[in-house]
């Protein structure tokens, strides 16, 4: 875990959510298949065709960008693929419920962070995947606000889904922190908006925040902890 510039006063964690807060290999492989195996099919593509395609834009993409990869949202964007298809497929293909399972573990935190912060989640999902995937964890009524790829038709690491999830808090951004797994996804443009940020590698590193985080009150801001 590697935490950036947390606020004097920060009232909200706004999460990622794959591979932030759970950790499924499996999941993480099907989402990606079933949308690669969906481009194919839409373009007329043999399979490994629109496999290599996706790999080769990402390769050209972080080559630019300090190595940082694109969002699949972003990379099918660039194959010609419109963020509302991308919408579209993603609520059609992916199934959060045949592989996640309750977390009474993350539970436990999420409600426990939420005596000192509002949660929200930022994801480059639907929301009503990302619902979907939160109900599994059995995490579903946790969080107050869901920004996904259907609420600006813009994928991270674009301001405007943070800047959404401000707002729908009715927050200012130096008030809210951004907690993920990818830095030039997740954490680099909420720095960017001035919000604080923690880099985390796993939902593991989540289950610690209680203990960085030392919420004391609702709205009461946070006592930052050793790291």
């Amino acid at each position: 875990m590697r935490v950036f510039s947390l606020p004097p006063r920060g009232r909200a964690l706004i999460f990622d959510m794959d591979n932030t807060l759970y950790t499924h290999r499996e999941y993480a492989e099907h989402q990606e298949a079933v949308l690669v195996r969906r481009l194919a099919e839409e373009m007329g593509w043999e399979l490994n065709e629109a496999g290599h395609r996706v790999d080769e834009f990402r390769r050209g993409y972080a080559a630019g960008h300090r190595g940082n990869k694109p969002s699949l949202g972003n990379t099918f964007l660039a194959l010609g693929v419109d963020m509302a298809t991308s919408v579209r497929w993603r609520n059609e293909e992916i199934r959060p419920e045949d592989f996640l399972t309750a977390d009474p573990d993350l539970r436990h935190t999420l409600f426990h962070l939420a005596e000192g912060y509002s949660l929200g989640v930022v994801t480059n999902n639907p929301v009503d995947l990302a619902r979907r995937t939160l109900n599994a964890l059995g995490i579903g009524e946790g969080f107050r606000v869901l920004v996904g790829l259907d609420t600006t038709l813009k994928s991270k690491p674009s301001l405007e889904p943070f800047r959404s999830a401000c707002e729908a808090l009715e927050l200012p951004p130096g008030e809210c922190i951004s907690v993920g797994d990818r830095f030039g996804v997740d954490i680099e443009p909420a720095l960017e908006l001035g919000m604080g940020g923690i880099l985390v590698d796993s939902v593991g590193d989540v289950y610690t925040l209680p203990q960085i985080l030392h919420p004391v009150s609702a709205g009461g801001g946070h006592q930052r902890g050793d790291q």
